[in-house]
């Protein structure tokens, strides 16, 4: 089993999340405690677009991603919406909420065909109860989903132009992209809009940029497949 892996005294950059995020929760837990974990209620099978949960409802319990992907976000009383990040297979949402009774934070919304194990708030207490030493790694998930939150409106609300938000959140998505010898490349599913609610901005600057950087081959899609043919290029973009 994998140890702790920060504690209160080292601070954890979103790099760092990102990394971590490749391994997901599922990975830090012992192998009894993983097997225990996903016995206690079979996955179910989500469409893309299905609803996990929603912000201001009461908890349901804890949701393990098995496959798939889910995009978290928080919406205004307007209807606005911003999108904090995508969660992949191996990590556990509604942590938060579940263990202290408290209403969801953030809204839940699969992007893809996906497979998911519910597990209500009491079974989950009931594992953590069996598995002591899992506390550590809980509070160290909700800190590192804290942190990335904490990063992604920083993104939003600081970064100065569209294409450097774009770029971050290009490089994000392609973390655990195929490497070929014309790049990084990935599905990218999401669409424009989606991507707007991502970085703050409107469909119309989503196109304008994405045709941007096509022109200037930091990218290239082919169907949704994205490339991109050199991260140090992109990254120098969302540095700017």
């Amino acid at each position: 089993m994998q140890t702790a892996l920060h504690t209160a005294q080292q601070p954890v950059s979103h790099a760092t999340c990102r990394t971590l995020r490749a391994g997901g929760f599922f990975q830090k837990l012992s192998p009894t405690a993983l097997a225990d974990l996903t016995s206690i209620r079979n996955p179910t099978s989500y469409e893309a677009g299905d609803l996990l949960f929603s912000e201001k409802q009461d908890s349901t319990g804890v949701f393990l991603i098995r496959e798939g992907l889910v995009r978290l976000s928080m919406n205004s009383s307007g209807g606005k919406r911003l999108s904090l990040r995508v969660a992949r297979a191996g990590e556990v949402l509604g942590l938060t909420s579940a263990l202290f009774g408290s209403k969801c934070e953030t809204t839940a919304e699969t992007l893809s065909t996906a497979k998911i194990t519910h597990i209500s708030g009491a079974e989950f207490l009931d594992f953590l109860q069996r598995h002591p030493e899992v506390y550590q790694l809980v509070t160290e998930e909700v800190s590192l989903q804290y942190t990335m939150a904490c990063e992604q409106l920083r993104t939003v609300g600081l970064s100065s132009s569209a294409p450097e938000k774009l770029a971050r959140l290009l490089l994000e998505m392609s973390e655990n992209g195929q490497p070929t010898e014309n790049g990084t490349r990935f599905r990218f599913i999401l669409t424009h809009e989606q991507i707007g609610e991502f970085i703050g901005a409107s469909r119309e600057t989503v196109t304008r940029t994405l045709g941007s950087f096509k022109l200037r081959r930091l990218v290239a899609f082919n169907g949704s497949m994205l490339t991109i043919p050199s991260r140090s290029a992109l990254e120098s973009c969302a540095r700017n």
